[in-house]
């Protein structure tokens, strides 16, 4: 067999292993059009630069997608984009070389990522870049030898690597620009969506990694698995804190809004109010205050005051801004917020949250907007009716619809529906029905099936365990949650998500008592329901109030054809004591003020 056919034949596997890997990760409809979208944007940085010989952004943008999205998502981008850009400067023997060199770049982007724990500088990413564009080079002089050397002989590799030495050098100069310019800001732009979105890793599926872990679960199971049992979601957002009072993507990172009122929210559901949530001397809360005048979006807006309700500081002057004003500047005439479901639903649940009445004109209105947006198959879209539901939004709307006195509209019936016919075979729900699932699509689920009056420990579709079920098999020992079976991305963000499933509380949650005079919480306290410490008197008797005044309430629903004895009393855990929470939140009492409602 000649070199010519061996190097075509091992190409050949090579491009068609990725492929598969690729394929085999089963990537969602907004992953596919991602890949495209970069795939052709780094086409294009290739023929834009076509004057400059060997000067493009090409390496650059491969790279740094495979960094941001994975290993079979880089491999992809840079295959294609070899591929597609052949169709302007011409297809040859080459074409192959280029795709699976762009391709291991896009690989060894998400090494670099693993290498680097996921945090990057400037500089760091520069000659990374840099040095892949020399990589690339080489196997391309690789690729000659293979292709156009008589011999094969390692003196024609030298001579032909040192007549396109200065090509090389100007690949990985203008790449090193090229980072230095934009590599930043597009790595934060494909990490925010990574984060929103089901990017996998593929674990290994060795004969020896079954073996071990079917040794562990049943010695697990063997030993009651005390273990595993040790802290709980809570727990771990505690410990997750930094000193300035914010919480970062994972702990030991660095803190940003995004994950400090996720982590915030998830330990509120817990009885934590955000004022009390502290470390180093400073919360929670005034972490968020400090940073109240940087929000600008609607949905910064509406996520702190979710915050915002369960803390009982007031959202008219928080940190010096004006957060139900700065929110409602983003209302339409036809009663949505800019225009889109999500952000219209968590605008509901966030003027909720501070105490806006559900008999408000705003309110209502909008409310009534988001029922005029169910899809054909009773679902809801990110954007309004016409795409393609999912279950993230499908989920958050029917809180907004029952927290705006939708409760009675056919389409909280409908969507109600929609999500119990998307459960896995696993218990879980994915972010887009038939994908896989995940954390905080299930979430999403249980949140707005409590919100409805339907209990996600009953919910068995094809005989499958429950979405409660479901997030407590992704908790790991130290207490947070899994993404997925095969991710843990994210873990402060998903675990405070978990725990407000887990806890069964939907948006909005009511005003959370401070624990004045009481022991302040250990973050490293045991309990899947506690962060550790004790609850005050004051405390231990307004859980029970709520609890009592529930109970009656569930007792007179019960002649309405509600089965609330269920909800009340289930089997396994301290479900009760909660459930008896989120009821008075979600119908306040007639003795007591209703507490304020939280996003």
């Amino acid at each position: 067999m000649s070199w010519i056919v061996s190097s075509f034949a091992l190409l050949a596997v090579a491009l068609a292993a990725g492929v598969a890997w690729y394929e085999r990760s089963h990537p969602s409809s907004r992953v596919l059009a991602l890949v495209g979208t970069l795939a052709a944007l780094a086409v294009l940085g290739r023929v834009a630069f076509a004057p400059l010989p060997n000067v493009k952004p090409t390496t650059d943008i491969v790279l740094i997608a495979g960094y941001a999205l994975g290993g079979a998502p880089g491999f992809m981008i840079g295959a294609v984009a070899g591929l597609t850009s052949n169709f302007f400067f011409g297809q040859g023997p080459w074409t192959p070389w280029e795709m699976a060199a762009w391709g291991a770049v896009g690989m060894g982007g998400a090494a670099l990522a693993r290498m680097s724990g996921r945090r990057i500088g400037r500089i760091p990413l520069a000659i990374a870049c840099a040095l892949a564009g020399l990589g690339f080079g080489a196997l391309m002089d690789f690729s000659d030898w293979t292709l156009y050397s008589g011999d094969h002989s390692w003196r024609w590799f030298v001579a032909r690597s040192g007549t396109s030495l200065p090509f090389n050098l100007a690949h990985a100069l203008g790449n090193l620009l090229f980072a230095l310019a934009f590599g930043p800001a597009l790595l934060r732009s494909l990490e925010r969506f990574r984060r929103r979105l089901d990017v996998r890793w593929v674990a290994s599926s060795s004969p020896a990694g079954i073996a071990l872990l079917a040794l562990l679960g049943a010695t697990a199971l063997l030993a009651g698995a005390p273990a595993a049992r040790a802290a709980g979601p809570a727990s771990y957002l505690a410990r997750a804190q930094n000193r300035d009072g914010g919480f970062g993507d994972r702990p030991g990172l660095g803190s940003s809004s995004l994950f400090s009122a996720w982590a915030t929210l998830g330990l509120a559901a817990q009885n934590r109010n955000p004022a009390d949530v502290a470390r180093g001397g400073r919360s929670a809360l005034a972490y968020l205050r400090a940073g109240a005048r940087g929000l600008s979006g609607a949905g910064d807006l509406e996520r702190t005051l979710l915050v915002v309700g369960p803390a009982g500081v007031s959202p008219r002057s928080f940190g010096g801004r004006d957060l139900v004003a700065s929110l409602l500047a983003h209302r339409r005439s036809d009663g949505s917020f800019d225009g889109q479901v999500n952000l219209t639903a968590f605008g509901v649940l966030g003027l909720r949250s501070v105490g806006v009445g559900a008999g408000s004109s705003t309110v209502r209105s909008a409310g009534a907007w988001l029922a005029r947006q169910a899809d054909a198959d009773g679902g809801w879209n990110f954007y309004r009716r016409g795409g393609v539901s999912d279950i993230d939004d499908t989920g958050g709307v029917l809180q907004a619809l029952l927290a705006s006195g939708q409760g009675g509209n056919a389409a909280l019936s409908r969507g109600v529906a929609f999500l119990i016919h998307r459960q896995n075979p696993d218990g879980g729900f994915p972010a887009n029905p038939g994908g896989t699932s995940n954390a905080q699509s299930t979430a999403w689920a249980v949140q707005g099936l409590v919100a409805a009056r339907r209990d996600p420990e009953a919910l068995h579709r094809g005989g499958a365990r429950s979405p409660l079920a479901y997030l407590r098999s992704l908790t790991a020992a130290d207490g947070s949650v899994r993404y997925s079976r095969t991710s843990t991305q994210d873990p402060v963000w998903v675990t405070g998500q978990a725990a407000l499933a887990l806890a069964r509380r939907p948006f909005p949650l009511g005003r959370v008592a401070r624990r004045t005079g009481a022991r302040r919480a250990s973050a490293a306290g045991p309990g899947a329901g506690a962060v550790g410490g004790s609850s005050s008197a004051a405390q231990r008797r307004a859980s029970a109030v709520a609890r009592a005044q529930a109970t009656r309430r569930a007792e007179s629903e019960r002649k309405d054809g509600v089965d609330w004895s269920r909800l009340l009393s289930p089997s396994g855990g301290a479900w009760a004591s909660e459930a008896g929470t989120l009821t008075a939140l979600l119908l306040p009492p007639a003795e007591a003020p209703p507490p304020a409602p939280k996003r």
